[in-house]
């Protein structure tokens, strides 16, 4: 089974995919990793984030065992990862990365922004979690303060406008629901209500697809 999750930045959906892969024994990626380490590597390169092919060709070199770097979690390469991941080559150099890790059995959980419409848009279920800016903000802001970084809620607000924007409007594979996705807003719930929610989501289209 593949479960797709969708959803812009701070939704909480890569809380979300990590706690259903725990609960069905499933693999887990979080998509929006993978963009932050080619953004990581740019910078610490010194290349420039939006030069084409310097980023194709950290995509092309991106070591999975590198993805637990504290410093993908930063603010700085969660903005870097929106602005590679607005292009175009980068994205599709990626493509099968993804693709082959949710192929793998017994079943696999990705979150990221184009799973349900791009990366498998045959998924078994698709989710597309929102929650409102403000709210969104206020979580990312406790993260990083937890982290110990210096973090003002109103900029950090900002910026998420601001990556929705970019995130919504780009060329290739813009942050949008599929359309047989199931909208999952945790504005109020916190992370165990959301997670139920998830489950009875899923719970029910398996529960139809025996029926049927």
């Amino acid at each position: 089974m593949i479960i797709a999750i969708d959803g812009p930045a701070a939704s909480g959906k890569g809380t979300l995919g990590k706690r259903l892969a725990h609960h069905y024994g499933y693999r887990h990626l979080d998509t929006g990793v993978i963009y932050r380490a080619v953004a990581y590597a740019l910078m610490q390169s010194g290349h420039d984030l939006r030069d084409e092919e310097a980023a194709v060709a950290a995509a092309l070199e991106l070591d999975p065992e590198k993805f637990g770097n504290p410093a993908l979690k930063t603010q700085k390469a969660g903005e870097g990862a929106s602005i590679v991941s607005a292009i175009p080559r980068v994205r599709e150099a990626l493509v099968n990365f993804q693709r082959q890790f949710a192929a793998d059995p017994p079943g696999a959980v990705l979150d990221g922004r184009d799973i349900g419409t791009v990366i498998c848009p045959h998924a078994d279920v698709k989710i597309f979690v929102v929650a409102d800016p403000k709210v969104r903000a206020r979580r990312r802001t406790m993260e990083a303060k937890a982290r110990g970084e210096d973090a003002d809620e109103a900029a950090v607000l900002a910026d998420i406008i601001q990556r929705d924007e970019r995130d919504k409007n780009r060329p290739i594979a813009p942050l949008k629901p599929a359309a047989d996705a199931y909208l999952l807003d945790n504005s109020q719930l916190d992370i165990e209500g959301g997670v139920r929610a998830a489950i009875d989501i899923i719970e029910a289209v398996r529960a139809g697809r025996s029926r049927g």
